[in-house]
């Protein structure tokens, strides 16, 4: 009897933006997507998101429209329409090559897809949308831009009354101080900053109203 091994890579891709992006399917964790040997989509992201996205379930029941700045593999989106089916999701993300393998193995579909710069696209939209989810990774790196007070307060601008805004920064080690940082600074411009802790990530969820 052969039995399987316990990773498997399915792709690779070279980006331009990303580097080197890994498709791999792991006994117990099913298809995900790496970068830099860091999980972007699927498998413990997944996780990450579902445990988030039931906190913020509890908080808002009803959600008829959904922003994603940093769509990536789709991880978030399709858990966004688990929860709310109704729900019409734009997902915006700079790197085409990620988005497409996001189709080919998470099963990536049903929402408005944009190649674009997370920045760009907000500062030029006119759109209010009842969650915004922020997850801009390049690798390990969270670009500064979009630690920026200005952008914040744009991401702030766009939600609609009683919105929320979830934002996703890794918790790990030498990520850690730049990340207590960044949440005093969502909690000077939001009213309420709730903090999740899952695997080695925090979920800042915030909220224009206390």
């Amino acid at each position: 009897m052969k039995f399987p091994t316990a990773n498997k890579v399915l792709e690779e891709v070279d980006s331009p933006i990303n580097g080197k992006i890994r498709v791999v399917r792991a006994l117990g964790l099913g298809t995900y997507m790496q970068v830099e040997n860091l999980t972007q989509s699927g498998g413990l992201i997944e996780n990450i998101w579902r445990k988030t996205l039931k906190k913020v379930k509890s908080k808002k029941r009803q959600l008829t429209s959904c922003l994603i700045l940093g769509l990536g593999g789709g991880s978030a989106a399709m858990l966004v329409k688990k929860f709310w089916p109704n729900a019409k999701i734009t997902g915006v993300d700079i790197d085409p090559f990620i988005v497409e393998l996001g189709r080919k193995y998470l099963g990536l579909t049903g929402l408005e897809v944009v190649i674009s710069d997370a920045g760009d696209f907000i500062k030029r939209g006119n759109k209010k949308y009842d969650l915004i989810l922020v997850d801009t990774y390049v690798g390990y790196e969270f670009p500064k831009r979009f630690e920026e007070e200005k952008f914040l307060w744009i991401v702030k601008k766009f939600l609609t009354p009683g919105g929320i805004t979830v934002f996703n920064r890794l918790y790990m080690a030498d990520k850690r101080p730049a990340a207590v940082k960044f949440g005093s600074k969502l909690e000077s411009i939001f009213p309420k900053v709730d903090y999740v802790f899952p695997e080695a990530n925090v979920m800042f969820v915030c909220s224009d109203t206390i």
